[in-house]
């Protein structure tokens, strides 16, 4: 355990954890003794959570080597994956390794934007088109507004749903390598000042739903959230056969089946194997938001049979990823962000390429599990 600087930041100091820690044990009757066992100073941490008795730690393994050709990652990774469920790890690694030896993982990011939505009262329908066409003709004003609260951030556009006395302004940000949603938040709120200042119009939320953060929406399967990222690969015929014991028409039919007609069947937005798995495992390994695994939960797997080798695509509309703020500066995550080599500025596009293509990986993997029959025997030998 670190010792005790006696530095104090917004009561996050040593002593003041292992008190607030003795005092939860008092309260509860629970012994702490792991989730006080830690190994980095607890000052790195003050601007992540409040009240803090310690830590829980989780399992870190890592996926691949994996062969990514995307714009922006190329080459060979190891990718980290922190999970508590047995044989994910390994599926993905096998769903890796074919791809690799198919030649790799095609990917590119296609948007990228952070998304606020704020939700203003107005009189009615003649005073939201006064806001909306007072808005369209002060852009100036409002990018000013924007520049004031951030010099990284950028408003790229503001998309205008009117609904009777409601008003929505659903505004896009470029946010560079930070995830953005605070920087979202804060630039939105400072436009809607103005908004309101001189249009009489009331800001009732920054947040109207809209955006819409941590929450499966259509609004964000369609026109995204964060990065929109595509990855792809083509498996040769006889590589499926040999390496995933099945048949590229096997795949597809279930992929088919399972994907898009089930997941139509449920209302499910998104429609793939458990894109979830592979987007919490990296997602908590490398510091990021994990409540944004909704966004990757809605991933479309496509899978076609192409001059008799398997074709197999993820779109993943909302990849809501930082290399930078955020949990991103903690010492574990740090450490395994620089495995991948997305530590720091400049890195935000290339990690979301990985992204996508650990959960191609994964998806590959365990639609084959499943055409072959035996998703449930490598859960019994792994995962009970």
């Amino acid at each position: 355990m670190a010792e005790n600087t006696g530095l104090k930041n917004r009561g996050k100091t040593k002593s003041d954890v292992d008190e607030r820690r003795m005092a939860a044990e008092e309260f509860t009757g629970a012994k702490l003794e792991t989730i006080g066992s830690y190994g980095f100073d607890p000052e790195r941490a003050s601007k992540n959570i409040e009240n803090m008795i310690g830590t829980v730690q989780l399992p870190l393994g890592y996926a691949g080597p994996m062969k990514i050709a995307g714009d922006h990652a190329q080459g060979e990774f190891l990718i980290p994956l922190a999970t508590t469920e047995g044989a994910l790890v390994a599926s993905v690694s096998r769903g890796m390794s074919v791809i690799s030896q198919s030649g790799g993982a095609a990917a590119s990011v296609f948007d990228d934007f952070m998304t606020r939505a704020p939700v203003l009262r107005v009189d009615g329908i003649k005073h939201s088109r006064e806001v909306m066409a007072w808005i369209d003709s002060h852009i100036e004003e409002i990018d000013e507004a924007v520049a004031g609260t951030t010099s990284h951030g950028k408003l790229a556009k503001i998309e205008c749903f009117p609904d009777g006395r409601n008003l929505f302004l659903r505004f896009s940000f470029s946010t560079g390598d930070a995830m953005g949603m605070n920087m979202a938040t804060i630039a939105s709120e400072a436009v809607c000042r103005l908004i309101e200042k001189e249009t009489g119009a009331v800001m009732v939320s920054v947040s109207g739903n809209m955006c819409s953060d941590k929450k499966p929406a259509a609004i964000n399967m369609i026109s995204g959230r964060g990065k929109t990222v595509i990855a792809e690969a083509t498996i040769p015929k006889d590589i499926v056969e040999s390496k995933l014991h099945t048949t590229a028409e096997a795949v597809v039919e279930t992929n088919y089946r399972k994907n898009l007609v089930g997941s139509s069947m449920a209302g499910i937005l998104g429609a793939n194997a458990h894109a979830a798995n592979m987007v919490a495992a990296i997602y908590i390994a490398t510091g990021q938001d994990p409540a944004q695994v909704v966004g990757g939960s809605m991933t479309l797997t496509t899978c076609e049979v192409v001059d008799g080798d398997l074709y197999i695509c993820v779109r993943m509309p909302a990849v809501e990823v930082g290399t930078v703020g955020g949990g991103t500066s903690l010492p574990c995550q740090s450490e395994a962000l620089e495995m991948i080599g997305c530590k720091g500025e400049g890195k935000a596009k290339k990690f979301s390429e990985i992204v996508a293509a650990t959960v191609l990986a994964g998806e590959l993997s365990t639609l084959a599990a499943q055409a072959a029959g035996q998703l449930g025997q490598a859960h019994k030998a792994l995962g009970r």
